[in-house]
């Protein structure tokens, strides 16, 4: 075959794969159009009628951001004192000494929820991360650990507050303990992953000197993940504080249940109250909780304010899925 062939043969050769893709392409452009439709019917957007609608919407604005108005100067300080007059009068950040309220108000609740249920599931996380790590455990023993940190991560942690309602009704508790039991799915996977990076030598150099098996977990593996096993820690901290929030709108307790109540009541401005303080409170958890981190792991990058707020509903979404 001469060289101007194999030329002629190459060619086609491409232009018949050009042609390939760009069916392929075609295709994955009418299933994936075909499917976004169904999805559409399926949960009756089309049925939603929401242009008749859209003036109840644009009103609804007007009460969220009750300080912009239609008129020069087009925006209103008095506005921004309804939202004050809110927080102060349901507690939400301060709750003053004396009587049932927290110190801190509804935020406190919420971010006492986050705490506890970090500090509660920590101690299994912890366990189950170790043990589920072939390092620790033989296979396939190791993945019997690793299927009950899966199952946990499965349900969300919406769905473990519903499962422990009998145990401890609406409320609070039920909060706490349903972040504890997601916490330990969460950060023992977490946990697991880091051992699994770990380096052989001071493995090997505790065998050498005759330590056991404890002690080899203990000082040649868990002294490698230290640093990161806190930066973990703080991380699933601020998911969970957010969770707390997500599980107070079914009545946990704290910033998200004001919100669900004001929401039954179409007080859409104290709604609007309601989620600055929870912005307020998420973003001041993760600056916190990320400049620890940065100073543990100096080759982390620390993501600015705007980040933070940027990075905000989808982060929230996020955790209203685990």
């Amino acid at each position: 075959m001469s060289h101007s062939d194999r030329v002629r043969d190459r060619y086609a050769d491409i232009a018949l794969a050009r042609k390939v893709r760009a069916v392929v392409l075609a295709i994955g452009v009418v299933v994936t159009t075909a499917a976004f439709y169904y999805a559409l019917t399926s949960v009756g957007f089309f049925a939603a009628n929401i242009p008749r609608y859209l003036p109840n919407f644009l009103g609804a604005l007007g009460d969220f951001f009750p300080f912009l108005t239609l008129s020069f100067p087009y925006v209103d300080p008095a506005g921004f004192l309804e939202y004050w007059t809110f927080v102060e009068e349901r507690n939400l950040i301060w709750g003053g000494f004396g009587g049932d309220t927290p110190l801190l108000g509804e935020a406190g609740i919420t971010l006492a929820m986050g705490f506890a249920g970090t500090v509660m599931g920590f101690p299994l996380a912890l366990l189950f991360g170790v043990l589920g790590s072939g390092r620790v455990t033989p296979f396939p023993f190791n993945f019997l650990f690793r299927g009950i940190m899966s199952s946990i991560r499965a349900i969300p942690a919406l769905v473990w507050a519903l499962i422990f309602i009998p145990l401890g009704g609406i409320g609070p508790v039920t909060a706490t303990l349903a972040i504890a039991t997601d916490t330990i799915g969460n950060l023992g996977r977490l946990f697991t992953d880091e051992l699994e990076e770990i380096e052989d030598g001071p493995i090997e150099a505790m065998e050498t000197t005759g330590a056991n098996k404890p002690q080899t977990i203990t000082f040649g593996m868990l002294s490698q993940v230290t640093t990161p096993f806190i930066a973990w820690t703080l991380y699933i901290f601020e998911i969970n504080v957010r969770i707390a929030v997500s599980l107070g709108i079914i009545g946990g307790g704290g910033l998200g249940q004001v919100l669900s109540v004001q929401q039954g009541l179409f007080a859409f401005t104290n709604m609007m109250a309601t989620i600055l303080v929870i912005l307020v409170l998420i973003i001041s958890v993760e600056v916190v909780s990320q400049r620890v981190r940065s100073t543990l792991r100096a080759d982390e990058e620390t993501q600015g304010l705007v980040s933070l707020l940027l990075g905000f509903p989808q982060r929230m979404a996020e955790s209203l899925l685990k």
